[in-house]
């Protein structure tokens, strides 16, 4: 159905693999082996920080939020994923507009939220290292539970706007150049005006809220952290930025993934390119990479992660 010249139908087309047509078997081999080590490592990890007292402590408490958001984000990404390969193989998938705004929604929410809790990680690592004596009293765990609600629930809302302002789009184009949906291509489908504006301006409203910000606060932490470190002993020093190290390789995981995605959207502006293998793993970098920085960098869960396994090995 059209009206006056635009495309306003319920269905949209994402390219897949197109350019990988002939290989279809062995992507799907490859994301199934992806999901199932992300399933059971991030749910190995979890488990780990719930189960030990010990690690009952707000930083642990910030990991395992995030992880259970790459553990979220993994089940909206790879089951759809590998359903697509299974029955349309490496080319063209249909999926309906709604479906594909749901899928856009849990991502962009997921993703605005583990920058966040990020920021939050990075803040606690703050008054931890820098205000040990207060640290007690500054985060409590009321004040933890609200920092994680705050997490959740603003990019929630946030993208949940979004979303309503992009569903009341008429779109002129209906293909996807990237095998998954996110809220800003579904907004670069429409045909233009002062709605579409409307939603890019919003969308980059977002984008400040739950990335710029949150990065800033997260560069200004390990700021002070390093001063800090720079001024105390070699010991403090080392200790300090062994527990911090692992944060800050996923926080550039993360960093490196949303520039990556920003540069591929401007290219594609000017010029049509398959980059539905780059645009994947934009999701499956820091999906794949958080449970393997988080179990074996962070020594308190690394240390319960081998005395599991080898009691699994004994018995």
């Amino acid at each position: 159905m059209t009206s006056a010249g635009f495309n306003v139908t319920s269905s949209l087309t994402l390219v897949g693999f197109s350019s990988m047509s002939g290989h279809s078997s062995l992507l799907f081999f490859v994301f199934l082996l992806l999901y199932l080590f992300v399933l059971s490592s991030d749910s190995l990890v979890i488990y780990i920080i719930c189960s030990q007292r010990a690690l009952h402590r707000p930083m642990f408490a910030f990991v395992a939020s995030l992880l259970l958001n790459s553990l979220i984000a993994s089940t909206v990404f790879y089951p759809k994923l590998l359903s697509d390969l299974l029955l349309s193989g490496a080319g063209l998938v249909q999926v309906s507009r709604t479906l594909c705004q749901c899928q856009g929604f849990l991502l962009s929410s997921l993703g605005g939220a583990s920058f966040m809790l990020l920021s939050a990680m990075a803040f606690d690592r703050y008054l931890s290292i820098c205000h040990p004596m207060h640290y007690a009293v500054l985060v409590t765990p009321a004040k933890v539970v609200l920092m994680l609600l705050f997490c959740w629930m603003l990019p929630v809302i946030l993208v949940g706007v979004s979303v309503l302002l992009a569903s009341r789009l008429p779109i002129c184009r209906a293909q996807l150049d990237r095998a998954y949906c996110n809220i800003n291509s579904i907004v670069s489908l429409s045909c233009g005006g002062a709605a579409a504006q409307l939603s890019g301006l919003y969308i980059l409203l977002i984008v400040t809220a739950t990335v710029f910000l949150p990065a800033a606060v997260f560069l200004f932490s390990y700021a002070r952290i390093l001063f800090i470190c720079l001024r105390r002993s070699r010991s403090f020093s080392n200790k300090a930025l062994q527990t911090c190290l692992p944060h800050l390789l996923v926080f550039f995981n993360y960093s490196i993934s949303v520039c990556l995605d920003v540069m591929l959207r401007r290219l594609q502006s000017n010029r049509e390119s398959d980059t539905t293998l780059i645009t994947s793993m934009l999701i499956l970098a820091p999906t794949v990479l958080n449970p393997v920085v988080y179990g074996l960098k962070l020594k308190e869960v690394f240390t319960h992660v081998k005395r599991l396994l080898s009691c699994r090995r004994d018995s």
